[in-house]
């Protein structure tokens, strides 16, 4: 039995999400998408073949099982707390609210409702990516002491944007991108210890907030974990890139590239060079990811990319931002759902 979805925000996330949803018509029927601008509902619905276009999301609630909710931030949690005291599956793109009373009461939702409630952090289902968490769970070339992210891209949207807005986004460029990396680095290497952010909007002064960020972490063994990203990128060699260092090389992602190389330094014991770990077709991890909210949906199981844990790296990134505004060293221990005294905060 197919999985009746609505696609609700039919902005660029969602087209990026609909590339893909052709490869699981088998399991999936996109049946509606929802947009305030219709013109962009009945696009989106003609790209994905879908029966029906609406305004307004309630509309289309009784026709489906599930919804992907591609919205402003400032929209996730209003829309998704309709959808699940609904009883419909959500899979809610990043970040998963605004604020963490926001994603506290989405978590109550859906425990109430006893529904799916999963988020987008899609990087997590790249092929390349996986394997990076398998090499780095089995130390399989060696142990990893710091693993180095940057994200170079422009990014401006049209004047007067909500996403330019410290209020509807939620923040600046590290709240709305760069939690795609801090969910990263808590999923390689654990608990968090100690941390600092540095952002300006120096290079994009449309950003209300930080349009460039900078964070450092201090994870247990003493493992370090840092992430570049800018949206101010005129040019750029590192694009979308990963460096996990190790006693024994480097083992490097590049997102154009494909592949996921190991590279290590001539020495006397071992010859230097390159070798080419894995290979893989761009785009996969989209459908990936779809296909995890499916199989979640129809087990029950909890995903991958579940509410809880995206509520320890948001917990994360509020603290580095208060740090940051106190000019002191954050202390991140203890932030996530999994700590009972914080479970219920």
């Amino acid at each position: 039995m197919k999985t009746r979805l609505a696609v609700i925000g039919c902005g660029g996330m969602s087209r990026s999400h609909a590339l893909r949803f052709n490869v699981l018509s088998d399991r999936l029927d996109v049946v509606a998408t929802v947009d305030i601008d219709e013109a962009k509902a009945r696009s989106a619905a003609e790209h994905v073949g879908a029966s029906i276009v609406a305004t307004d999301f309630r509309e289309v609630l009784p026709e489906v099982d599930a919804v992907l909710i591609a919205l402003p931030h400032h929209l996730h949690h209003p829309v998704g707390m309709e959808c699940l005291k609904a009883g419909k599956h959500v899979l809610m793109e990043k970040p998963l609210g605004n604020t963490e009373e926001e994603c506290l009461e989405l978590i109550a939702a859906a425990e109430e409702s006893g529904t799916t409630l999963m988020v987008a952090y899609c990087m997590r289902f790249h092929p390349l990516v996986e394997k990076m968490k398998e090499i780095i769970d089995n130390k399989t070339y060696g142990n990893p002491f710091q693993i180095s992210i940057w994200t170079e891209q422009f990014t401006k949207f049209p004047e007067g944007s909500w996403a330019h807005s410290a209020a509807t986004l939620g923040g600046g460029q590290f709240f709305s991108h760069g939690c795609h990396y801090v969910d990263l680095l808590l999923w390689f290497l654990g608990e968090p210890i100690r941390g600092t952010h540095l952002g300006t909007n120096t290079g994009t002064p449309w950003m209300e907030k930080e349009g460039t960020s900078h964070v450092s972490m201090e994870f247990e063994g003493g493992v370090l974990g840092y992430h570049a990203g800018t949206w101010g990128a005129r040019g750029t060699k590192l694009r979308n890139s990963m460096h996990i260092h190790t006693d024994k090389g480097m083992i490097e992602f590049t997102g154009d590239r494909g592949d996921l190389v190991f590279h290590r330094g001539a020495r006397e014991d071992e010859p230097g060079g390159e070798e080419i770990i894995a290979s893989v077709e761009g785009g996969k991890h989209l459908e990936r990811e779809m296909e995890h909210f499916l199989d979640c949906i129809a087990s029950g199981e909890t995903p991958r990319t579940n509410a809880q844990d995206s509520v320890q790296g948001l917990r994360v990134v509020w603290k580095l931002y208060e740090a940051e505004e106190n000019n002191v060293v954050a202390d991140l221990r203890g932030l996530g759902l999994k700590t009972p005294e914080l479970a219920t905060a």
